[in-house]
């Protein structure tokens, strides 16, 4: 609600500290670890579409547990040489669409890699991955497999994420050592917990984002996806000690705490889906455990009349200026 909204000084302030379990950095790499094995790139194939300026292809790559993973490769045209990557994460719902739906960062001069979100698309968007894997839980993606972290859906979720990044730099044309990941949402979410798996991304961008401080964020929001976990506890009611365990094995402020590369924030002080608390929460710890004595660049910016679209395409702006300055820096005058 606007009249609730959080100051601007009270979400600087905010650095909750977060039920981390001990075992976080062992379940995560032993969680990668059994995705490893198998090659990464499936099927490459060029995706025919009616744009003269962007070539694209139907990628599969092999995510959690070796399943196919679908995703879009997108470029400019007739560019030999090796360009800087952007691999980006879709939103709460949504799948990659078609090849022609987001091509922001392929327009201005990057590789890009839009990944499908197993299992979820229908609600918002098409895609066409599937989740095989079921487990006890409610009939939201946040709920699939939500009694025990080894069947969490985010649990394969954020290995795809992972195992994206491996994609990108198996794809020819890519300048392996100048990855960043973006999403909006659950997309953001998402990105922050690459950047908490990934040590050596050159940026992260994350807007709004999805998984942080959930325990905070349940309580502070009715509405999806937060809402449809206080509506899976509201019918199992004896299962909350195990939900809230699973939870925090995916809580972004763990990632974020972790996080070593460049990163760019965005909220609306208004957003009732993803509190700005929340984010703040993980900006506020961003690179605080990651054993580096100087913490990496990071900058947020706040839109205050805005809920959870921000800023929309004023931040998409913003987005690139701060990604080109952080790959391509102005030299200091002498």
């Amino acid at each position: 609600m606007p009249h609730s909204a959080p100051s601007f000084d009270d979400l600087q302030r905010y650095a909750p500290e977060v039920v981390e379990p001990h075992d976080f950095d062992e379940f995560w790499r032993d969680t990668l670890a059994g995705s490893a094995a198998a090659p990464v790139l499936v099927d490459v194939r060029p995706e025919p579409t009616d744009l003269r300026l962007l070539d694209s292809w139907d990628v599969t790559f092999a995510g959690f547990g070796g399943d196919p993973v679908r995703a879009w490769y997108t470029r400019p045209a007739g560019v030999r040489e090796p360009l800087p990557a952007v691999v980006e994460f879709a939103g709460y719902g949504r799948g990659r669409g078609l090849p022609h739906e987001r091509l922001t960062w392929p327009a201005a001069g990057y590789a890009h890699l839009l990944m499908d979100n197993r299992g979820q698309a229908g609600q918002h968007g098409a895609g066409d991955t599937p989740d095989p894997h079921g487990a006890p839980g409610g009939p939201w993606p946040v709920t699939w497999g939500i009694l025990d972290p080894q069947d969490y859906h985010y649990r394969r979720l954020i290995t795809d994420a992972v195992r994206a990044v491996e994609a990108v730099r198996a794809l020819p044309g890519v300048a392996g050592d100048r990855v960043s990941v973006v999403g909006n949402s659950q997309g953001g979410g998402v990105a922050l917990a690459v950047a908490g798996l990934v040590d050596d991304l050159s940026a992260v961008l994350t807007t709004a984002p999805f998984l942080c401080d959930m325990r905070r964020a349940v309580a502070l929001t009715d509405l999806a996806p937060y809402g449809e976990v206080a509506r899976y506890l509201a019918v199992h009611r004896e299962a909350e000690e195990s939900v809230w365990r699973t939870l925090s094995y995916v809580d972004g402020v763990s990632f974020a705490r972790r996080a070593t590369a460049p990163a760019q924030f965005g909220v609306g002080r208004r957003d009732t889906v993803c509190p700005p608390r929340t984010a703040f929460a993980a900006y506020n710890h961003y690179g605080a455990a990651n054993g580096r004595p100087v913490p990496p660049e990071r900058e947020m910016h706040v839109y205050p009349f805005n809920g959870h679209e921000g800023g929309e395409a004023v931040h998409v702006r913003r987005q690139l200026r701060w990604l080109r300055s952080v790959l391509h820096p102005v030299p200091t005058p002498r």
